[in-house]
């Protein structure tokens, strides 16, 4: 299908996916999507899908017209091809035709099977004129979660650390002594804000008996992620924090355990655990995961190139010896000086390409 745009086209595109943004973390499973109508070069409509089960993002944007009649003569901007079928709403490309809006441009094809296509071939065989392509790139990049979770039928993995100026994640340390922290507040209420975006979060076992960490969004507001820990040999007792209902906890074991309420445990060989966890994700319908420890969780999924993106933190202070930070493969992206650390961003594989600060 051609692609015919103009330049106004492609600006307006940009107001689409800024206003897809604002779904960010509230979406779930669903997609980031925004929607702009323009008439006569004028945006007089526009909406974004603000959270699951909501209105979607071509329904926003029309409700927001006094006079439908200018429809008929309006051109519909949309990062995402609109749904084709019924799901927790009607699907968008059947409003689009009752609406008679005339004209599509769409950013990217959507990769969820209920769609993939349908919606676009209900809409041409409506007579609507539909342009695939414009900004597609970016349109990717924002939904990198949904389309790496139907492309590669697992979720996308976010690698987050902080490590010393010399490398080290932590000093050796008994479970009694607290960890000399790397990063400041303001990195820290930074980090659950990412929490609140992903859909899960995963930690090792000794992360979780060195540090106790509630693996919560408190210092920010949003949902708290899925707890997903690694405890091959039911090392963890009741009374730690990932027990304490704030969030839900999966325990990943060899042993299956029932005997804790306050949380779910399944069993898996370990034989390759990034693989088996990532089946798990999928098949529970979790499309991101942002790992944040220890060391070799952290460097098994990047052994296996299971990763999307890194967030790397690099402090100041010098430990001089301790746990090893792991490494990636790839040079940073883009990086910003904090307060008291440098912090690196890095892609794997496409998303390297297309990286946008702009959209982080």
């Amino acid at each position: 299908m051609p692609l015919h745009m103009d330049t106004k086209d492609e600006e307006y595109h940009y107001r689409c996916i800024s206003l897809a943004y604002n779904g960010l973390g509230r979406v779930a499973p669903n997609p980031m999507v925004g929607a702009v109508l323009i008439y006569q070069g004028k945006i007089i409509g526009e909406g974004f899908h603000s959270r699951f089960g909501a209105a979607h993002a071509e329904v926003e944007a029309v409700k927001h017209i006094k006079d439908e009649t200018l429809l008929k003569k309006s051109t519909l901007l949309v990062n995402l091809e609109p749904c084709s079928h019924f799901g927790k709403t009607p699907p968008c490309s059947q409003m689009i035709i009752d609406k008679q809006i005339k004209k599509v441009v769409i950013g990217e094809i959507d990769p969820f099977p209920k769609v993939a296509g349908k919606g676009v071939k209900m809409l041409q065989k409506a007579n609507v004129e539909v342009s695939i392509g414009l900004r597609k790139a970016e349109s990717r990049f924002i939904n990198r979660r949904f389309f790496t979770f139907h492309e590669k039928r697992r979720p996308y993995i976010i690698l987050k650390w902080a490590e010393s100026f010399d490398g080290y994640l932590d000093k050796i340390r008994n479970a009694n002594e607290p960890p000399q922290w790397i990063t400041d507040t303001y990195a820290r209420i930074l980090v659950h804000k990412w929490r609140t975006e992903e859909q899960a979060i995963l930690v090792g076992t000794n992360t979780v008996l060195m540090d106790n960490p509630q693996l919560t969004a408190r210092y920010y507001y949003g949902k708290n992620p899925i707890r997903l820990i690694l405890d091959r040999n039911r090392r963890l007792n009741g009374q730690l924090h990932i027990f304490d209902q704030q969030a839900p906890t999966i325990i990943f074991t060899r042993q299956h355990d029932d005997s804790n309420p306050h949380a779910s445990f399944v069993k898996i060989p370990f034989d390759n655990m990034p693989a088996e966890i990532m089946d798990y994700c999928y098949q529970a319908g979790i499309q991101s995961v942002i790992i944040e420890g220890g060391s070799k969780v952290l460097s098994s999924f990047i052994e296996q190139n299971l990763w999307d993106e890194a967030r790397v933190f690099h402090g100041d202070n010098v430990f001089e010896n301790g746990i090893s930070a792991p490494r990636v493969p790839a040079k940073p992206k883009f990086s910003i000086r904090l307060s008291n650390s440098i912090l690196h961003f890095y892609f794997n594989d496409e998303w390297h390409a297309i990286a946008n600060i702009d959209y982080l």
